[in-house]
């Protein structure tokens, strides 16, 4: 889950791969993935689908105790906003969601309003105010 991601634990991503335009979606789920390596694209076993990854520099070491590798893995579920928009999550978003323009290489992200199904608020708007990026 997101809360459970220490930005320490994703400090060796060197690049985040998205497999379809992110600009539409309110919010991914994130999950930090035992992976065998540090660059190739991760299987993935989950329903729905996978929207992107995480690709790690060369320093990134290993687990001592299994070899793997701790990468994020960003996807959807089948019931969430994008394909159901009124659905369970038409307010509100599961807890290991943020904003996909929150992200970035080594920054684990966060909810916004958009994430959590609100639009701006009017006062926001007239005062000026932007989201946490």
């Amino acid at each position: 889950m997101s809360a459970l991601i220490a930005e320490d634990e994703i400090s060796h991503e060197a690049e985040l791969v998205w497999l379809e335009d992110t600009t539409e979606l309110d919010y991914v789920r994130q999950s930090l993935d035992r992976l065998p390596n540090r660059r190739s694209r991760p299987p993935y076993h989950r329903d729905g689908r996978m929207v992107g990854y995480a690709l790690l520099a060369p320093a990134a070491k290993p687990s001592r105790s299994s070899g793997t590798f701790r990468r994020r893995v960003f996807w959807l579920l089948p019931h969430d906003r994008d394909a159901e928009p009124q659905g369970l999550y038409s307010t509100g978003a599961p807890a290991e969601a943020v904003d996909p323009r929150t992200l970035a290489p080594g920054r684990k992200g966060c909810k916004t309003e958009r994430s959590e199904g609100g639009p701006l608020s009017s006062a926001m708007r007239e005062l000026g105010i932007t989201l946490p990026h």
